[in-house]
């Protein structure tokens, strides 16, 4: 799985922080998402997935890898 984080589009909701934080963080200063992981190992696949499922502005984009 690949992860692609588009920082124009995140809005700051922290929702795939808080269901994926081995993927995501969130920018201090601004609250701004930043990916930690862009390659996640197969164990954290269904929580991304969720991240992305929550995101409220479609965010985040995956692709198999």
């Amino acid at each position: 799985m690949k992860v692609i984080l588009d920082q124009d589009k995140c809005v700051g909701s922290g929702q795939c922080v808080l269901v994926a934080p081995e993927v995501f963080d969130q920018r201090d200063e601004d609250g701004i998402a930043v990916l930690l992981d862009p390659d996640p190992p197969a164990g954290r696949h269904a929580e991304t997935r969720e991240a992305a499922r929550l995101c409220p502005a479609l965010a985040i984009e995956l692709a198999d890898s």
